[in-house]
């Protein structure tokens, strides 16, 4: 009767091990994975990406709004910035280096010191995350000339 008993007892606390593997297995798939939005060393326009030297460091995140229609006007970014597409379309001319047409969901790192005009080419409003990475006393966005046309 011992050794029933026994080997009961030990049948047991192997099924108890095996429905917690599989609790915790169920745990892990369960879970919200990890979905890469970017990984690069260039901007857009295939600059390599250069931080500023001057210290101390400084990172300033913005959500900008664009309504249909609406344009940022000519501008460039004397730091890196870093850009995700929350809501809508927005496509930017870069002058020389084309256009590029960004929607929902697209992550990008945007030209350094190049000018460049953002306009919401869609029917609704477009959202933006805007990450600059930068150093104190270096503005984020400067306001530029339109380039001449070609």
């Amino acid at each position: 009767m011992t050794t029933t008993r026994t080997s009961l007892w030990t049948a047991a606390l192997v099924l108890v091990g095996i429905a917690g593997l599989l609790a915790a297995s169920d745990r892990v798939t369960a879970r919200d994975t990890i979905k890469s939005l970017l990984d690069t060393s260039q901007t857009v326009i295939s600059q390599p990406i250069v931080y500023p030297a001057q210290a101390p460091a400084k990172i300033v995140s913005v959500i900008v709004t664009m309504l249909p229609g609406e344009e940022t006007g000519w501008h460039a970014h004397d730091v890196p910035m870093y850009g995700y597409i929350l809501e809508g379309e927005v496509t930017v001319d870069y002058g020389s280096k084309g256009r590029r047409v960004y929607r929902q969901g697209d992550a990008i790192m945007e030209a350094i010191d190049w000018p460049h005009n953002g306009r919401n080419t869609g029917a609704e409003p477009a959202r933006i995350l805007a990450v600059f990475m930068g150093a104190e006393m270096v503005p984020n966005t400067v306001l530029v000339p339109a380039p001449p046309a070609p």
